[in-house]
């Protein structure tokens, strides 16, 4: 049986591996998010009781 043998699979393993670091990661990594996070402001808002139609 051909799977027992580690050889090939190892080398195909370790390629792959070497792809998608080199080549993969830093494709995705380049991307830039269009929603850039601001800090949220101090200020708390000014928000007034509901006033519910019955007591």
């Amino acid at each position: 049986m051909p799977q027992l043998n580690p050889a090939p699979w190892f080398y195909i393993l370790v390629f792959s591996w070497l792809v998608i670091l080199t080549l993969v990661i830093p494709k995705v990594n380049a991307h830039l998010s269009t929603n850039s996070p601001h800090p949220q402001s101090t200020k708390t808002p000014k928000t007034t009781p509901w006033a519910w139609p019955w007591p």
